[in-house]
């Protein structure tokens, strides 16, 4: 607003010092300031078109719609069979997914064998598109090692705790690739919280400038632990992108037609060179944010109940059988599968080694320290001393 028009709007003082408005108008009418939602599956199941991102899921075949409803199905069931580990004492802690399968797979699914993904520490569901097996995922939580896969095998970075740390590898990672000439992609996930955090700001700014392959998968699940989404921001989140230069984008984050539909736009986009992208997958977090938290603390029941009805596996289930694209018989078959994978994921949890105690010293430093060897040494004598060390010192 200029100085010029500000000045036109003050009002008017009348000889006996009452304020008047001069050549006042009726107020136009507001526009809506409901954001804008991309969706293709309704709640209750139904088919919708969207004219700028139809085209990514117009050819979708029956099988491959069988296939994202039976990947969220498996996902729901190992964060299930983790989060009861957890509580029977055979992990420290878990992060639960529950509610956000289709931003996972939808999103998972979009990706390309050479693309590289940045994940935090809650995408379970994308790394079961990476092919990561799930029981590899549960070794950090389980204390015995640090990671559990080799990120390369799968161009799927190990859990990043750090809140918001993801993004910058993901901001270099992507401007690496832009250098090396390739045509390949980097997403990069958070939440709705480490939006707040000084990082993924920066994030944005590097991948802006350098015109980065990167999106920015943004899970809004509407709460950061027990902070609400309308305390971190005034704005809704995908506009963030507008103020660095590059598109942002809200989409239904339980609808996974839809979620697969942008993201494969996006990762097009930042393949052909047109720079980083900004998905706010709008969803919900149907659980504890870790199993060391207590969402009836901070959130109302009829808030849960309100996004059950969006649950995005049911919405999947209710279009494949109006459409005959699946029967009874493929989900009892699903039903089968899943509970087997319940049943490996405890077997293969509960069978873990403890770690090797003296591996905490390799790989400090390339060729080697004094200082490592000092403390291995002292290290080693401690474990020796106790009464049921094993012969040689070196505990495990």
């Amino acid at each position: 607003m200029t100085v010029e028009s500000t000045a036109a709007r003050k009002p008017r003082r009348s000889s006996t010092g009452g304020a008047k408005r001069a050549g006042a108008k009726k107020a136009a009418p507001q526009k809506s300031t409901e954001p804008e939602l991309v969706q293709l599956l309704t709640p209750e199941g139904k088919r919708v078109e969207n004219a700028q991102y139809e085209s990514y899921v117009a050819d979708i075949t029956p099988q491959e719609l069988r296939g994202l409803y039976r990947d969220m199905v498996l996902t729901r069931r190992f964060d299930a069979e983790a989060t009861s580990l957890q509580r029977q004492g055979e992990l420290g802690l878990w992060a639960s997914l529950l509610g956000q399968e289709a931003a996972q797979i939808g999103s998972g699914r979009a990706t390309r064998d050479d693309d590289y993904v940045f994940p935090t520490y809650r995408e379970h569901g994308v790394a079961w598109c990476r092919g990561v097996d799930p029981t590899n995922l549960l070794g950090m939580f389980r204390g015995v090692n640090n990671g559990g896969w080799d990120p390369n095998s799968n161009n799927f970075h190990l859990y990043t705790i750090v809140i918001g740390a993801q993004t910058l590898h993901a901001a270099g990672y992507a401007m690496g690739v832009a250098k090396d000439g390739a045509d390949s992609a980097v997403i990069a996930y958070f939440g709705d919280g480490a939006s707040s955090q000084g990082d993924v700001a920066e994030s944005f700014t590097f991948s802006a400038v350098y015109n980065a392959p990167v999106v920015f998968f943004c899970q809004n699940n509407q709460w950061a632990i027990s902070e609400p989404t309308e305390r971190q921001t005034r704005v809704p989140l995908y506009q963030r992108a507008q103020g660095y230069g590059f598109p942002g984008v809200r989409v239904d984050g339980n609808d996974v037609l839809a979620v697969l539909a942008v993201t494969k736009w996006a990762l097009e986009r930042a393949r052909a060179g047109e720079g980083p992208a900004l998905i706010e997958a709008f969803t919900y977090r149907m659980g504890a944010h870790t199993t060391s938290d207590d969402p009836s603390k901070y959130r109302n029941d009829d808030e849960r109940v309100a996004w059950e009805a969006k649950d995005p596996i049911l919405r999947l289930r209710a279009y494949l059988e109006s459409e005959g694209h699946a029967d009874e018989g493929f989900f009892a078959e699903l039903d089968e599968e899943s509970e087997a994978l319940g049943k490996r994921v405890r077997e293969v949890v509960r069978a873990m080694p403890d770690p090797d105690l003296m591996a905490i010293f390799e790989h400090a430093y390339a060729d080697g320290h004094a200082l490592v060897d000092e403390e291995r040494a002292q290290f080693a004598a401690y474990q020796a001393s106790f009464a049921d060390a094993p012969e040689g010192g070196e505990g495990k």
